[in-house]
């Protein structure tokens, strides 16, 4: 919110046209992020605060909370719950979903309607999202349908919301990520389904946390939606053997096979990774479906040239350690 002191501007002032309203003091911006201690979440809270802003940073558990920017209670399930932590928000950053549960989709549209009515009631100017990419011509799979949803939902009371769409955020700790991460390391040789042969357009967690920060309180963003990936598009047959080679310096042998059916596929990850069943179910359902950026109007608002896809591997090596 404005500081007390600051005046309107004149809209009769000779310059009144030119005035650039996208560029507020950033101290004068108090931030929320939900799911600050998630994988997106606790990478976004210090960039935050890098940039001058004030930053709650919400979890459900504030008095176990140990890092940076002010740690308030609040959970998207409860609406109560949500009136304290948005009193006196500008921007709220909305990082939750329920893809663990079998009824996420209920989950994640009450919650999102309930998020965006108590972001109007405090007034809040913008909700920033992150949600996922895919055509809208698509027949697009439970979980991106879900992500579409909540997109609607979180500005049906008002609030101005601007929506970055993704595909794999690549980066220690994402699922997606360890995915492919365990794949590599825990097989010397893959059978794998036909949708290894999708198209898909990974972008580096470092990356996605830059695009975030970059559109807050950022008014050409408003009421937005805008594409991000990295500069690759890769079949997720390539992304295994890139990380393969980037990893163990060398190329997993890897198998293809006409019929294997979703249900079969999680049951197959839950065994080889520590991804469990329903997660791995409903991120599979969605990789039939091509996602890759169509729209680069992001770098209007957010200028630099995004990581590559080997980069971002061996930044999340690193992160990890080279003893995985």
């Amino acid at each position: 919110m404005a500081p007390a002191e600051e005046t309107a501007p004149d809209p009769d002032h000779p310059d009144a046209d030119h005035r650039d309203t996208d560029h507020r003091d950033p101290a004068a911006c108090t931030v929320l992020v939900t799911g600050a201690t998630g994988f997106v979440g606790r990478r976004l809270v210090p960039a935050l605060l890098e940039d001058g802003r004030r930053v709650r940073a919400m979890t459900r558990r504030p008095e176990a909370y140990d890092g940076p920017g002010e740690p308030v209670g609040g959970d998207v399930s409860d609406p109560d719950s949500l009136v304290a932590p948005l009193d006196g928000v500008d921007v709220a950053i909305y990082l939750v979903h329920s893809l663990d549960s079998p009824d996420f989709e209920r989950r994640d549209a009450e919650a999102a309607r309930a998020f965006g009515a108590a972001a109007a009631h405090a007034g809040v100017r913008q909700i920033v999202y992150l949600g996922g990419l895919g055509s809208e011509d698509e027949d697009l799979s439970p979980h991106l349908r879900s992500r579409r949803e909540v997109e609607g939902l979180l500005g049906e009371s008002g609030v101005p919301v601007t929506v970055l769409r993704a595909a794999i955020v690549v980066g220690q700790g994402g699922i997606s990520w360890e995915l492919t991460r365990q794949l590599v390391k825990n097989l010397p040789a893959m059978v794998v389904p036909k949708w290894v042969s999708t198209r898909t357009q990974p972008i580096a967690l470092d990356d996605v946390t830059r695009y975030l920060a970059g559109v807050v309180d950022d008014e050409r963003a408003f009421g937005r939606v805008f594409e991000i990936g990295g500069p690759d598009q890769l079949t997720y047959l390539e992304m295994l053997q890139q990380a393969s080679l980037v990893s163990v310096g060398k190329r997993v042998p890897i198998v293809q096979v006409p019929v294997l059916t979703p249900r079969l596929s999680s049951y197959w990850l839950a065994l080889v990774t520590d991804v469990d069943v329903t997660t791995g179910r409903n991120l599979i359902d969605s990789m039939g479906t091509e996602v890759v950026v169509t729209d680069t109007s992001i770098r209007e608002i957010v200028p630099g040239d995004p990581v590559p896809y080997e980069e971002a591997v061996r930044r999340a090596l690193e992160e990890r350690g080279r003893d995985w």
